[in-house]
């Protein structure tokens, strides 16, 4: 294999050809950002948690394929994915884990105590999250507590403090990747129950375009509990309003369960974050 096939396949590993995961992770980041600091975010710190956004979720992306190697080459969606299909070594897959994850780290030094302190937490979460679908049928929320640790970590590096308005955002991020996540599994729901992957998706059965609502229900009335702490007008409850409408869209897409319908709803979810940022964004600038 050429240096540069070697390398394509390490970018291929980190998921960046698709960058979905890292909006997914960045959004709330951003909403954390702006609410902590009033809609002045430090840009330093900005810069810190931006960067930080693509390390760690290209790093949670490599970890998780070491840990499903044995998995993905059973699932038609991952079986091409570089660890699955032999083109990368384990052992370099978590040389790679390694650095990415000490880059954020060094990253997180220039913060201060309380945020480092928070990032153990996070490293914890992005480590142990792809394990726990051999357990538990509930990894997705595991999954939003690690999505939305950005957080507490954003309030902890603009306030030196984790405030209850931090607490009601990182709920509302982990209802929220539930309900995305939920649609990520459906798109996998065959295979995963085939070879003993567990899942919201799963869990839910029938009841799964039901929980998804609900999910987004929550996300979005924590979002505007946070807004009503926070002072927030008009402009954020319409960001709020249009991501209700994107969430409603979502349902009517995975009506059938059709597997590619699933995976548009997923991907929508990208847009629902922007929209929940973008009125954000605006009502403090106004």
């Amino acid at each position: 294999m050429t240096s540069g096939a070697r390398f394509l396949d390490y970018l291929l590993l980190m998921r960046l050809h698709r960058p979905i995961g890292i909006f997914l992770l960045l959004w709330p980041a951003l909403w954390g950002l702006w609410f902590a600091s009033a809609g002045r975010p430090d840009p330093l710190i900005l810069t810190v948690f931006v960067l930080g956004v693509v390390l760690m979720r290209s790093a949670g992306c490599v970890i998780n394929d070491y840990a499903d190697r044995a998995i993905d080459p059973q699932v038609a969606r991952t079986r091409d994915r570089p660890l699955a299909a032999g083109r990368v070594t384990p052992r370099a897959a978590l040389v790679l884990f390694v650095v990415l994850c000490l880059t954020a780290f060094a990253l997180v030094l220039l913060l201060n105590g309380l945020t480092i302190a928070l990032s153990f937490v996070a490293a914890l979460l992005a480590v142990s999250y792809p394990f726990l679908k051999r357990f538990t049928h509930l990894p997705q929320f595991y999954l939003g507590a690690a999505f939305g640790w950005s957080i507490p970590m954003a309030f902890a590096a603009h306030t030196g403090g984790v405030p209850p308005l931090a607490w009601l955002l990182f709920a509302a991020t982990l209802f929220w990747a539930v309900a995305y996540d939920t649609e990520y599994a459906m798109v996998d729901r065959d295979d995963d129950g085939r070879i003993g992957v567990k899942s919201t998706a799963i869990l839910f059965g029938a009841w799964d375009r039901v929980m998804i609502g609900l999910c987004h229900a929550a996300t979005l009335g924590l979002l505007a509990w946070a807004g009503l702490l926070a002072g927030r007008g008009g402009y954020y409850y319409a960001g709020l309003v249009a991501a209700a409408v994107l969430a409603v869209h979502q349902l009517w897409l995975i009506r059938a369960r059709d597997r590619d319908a699933c995976f548009r709803a997923f991907l929508h979810n990208n847009r629902f974050g922007a929209m929940v940022f973008a009125g954000l964004l605006l009502d403090y600038a106004v």
